[in-house]
């Protein structure tokens, strides 16, 4: 067998230990709580060592740093939300509406993966202060994606005249909020459907000529 071949299996097995215990991660975050939960717990859960995990992942907190990045992601590979097919394809698309439409779909498949990590990072930065200085205070990187989006969507045809890209980023940032989109699916129990319709007609509404 080739180095590079035993190497290459070498990193698949890497990549599926750091994948197992990020599921794990999940799971018991989730459901107990970050501050309830220990390494050892997501060690058993993944089925590795607990000095695996420290191997892999440094600490507790760079865990869960990973884990909020790739839920947010939806996969590991390193690519930003801005370089994201469905993102640079809703912003190709031929006019603000096409846009919307796209836009607010690939949104709120990430909504979906965020919702369940969103209350365990409010638990963890509640229970570990420093948790929170994980990540950039002096930009909002949500933001930063929706005003990108904003600027796209302003320029197409069928955008309301004159509408300002500040207004247009804080209106995609207001209304696909993880806060909103867990007010009305989980608190309100509207299924994806009926969320995904809402939002594109409000925004619609709001950022679209008649």
């Amino acid at each position: 067998m080739s180095d590079v071949k035993r190497m290459s299996k070498r990193a698949q097995k890497a990549q599926e230990t750091r994948r197992r215990i990020l599921r794990a991660a999940l799971e018991l975050f989730v459901r107990d709580g970050y501050g309830a939960t220990n390494l050892q717990d997501v060690a058993a859960q993944a089925g590795v060592a607990v000095q695996t995990i420290y191997f892999v992942f440094g600490n507790k907190r760079a865990l869960l740093k990973e884990l909020v990045d790739v839920t947010i992601a939806g996969d590991d590979e390193p690519v930003a939300t801005m370089d994201r097919p469905w993102y640079t394809a809703a912003l190709a698309a031929a006019t603000a509406q096409d846009m919307l439409r796209a836009y607010v779909t690939g949104t709120t498949s990430v909504l979906e993966r965020v919702a369940p990590i969103g209350k365990v990072l409010d638990g963890a930065c509640a229970s570990d202060p420093e948790v929170a200085a994980l990540w950039p205070h002096d930009v909002d990187p949500r933001y930063v994606v929706q005003q990108e989006a904003a600027r796209a969507l302003v320029a197409k045809p069928g955008a309301r005249a004159e509408m300002p890209v500040e207004e247009a980023a804080d209106l995609l940032y207001g209304l696909l909020s993880p806060e909103l989109y867990l007010l009305f699916v989980q608190e309100r129990g509207w299924p994806r459907e009926r969320w995904e319709r809402w939002a594109r007609r409000t925004l619609r509404a709001q950022l679209c000529s008649d």
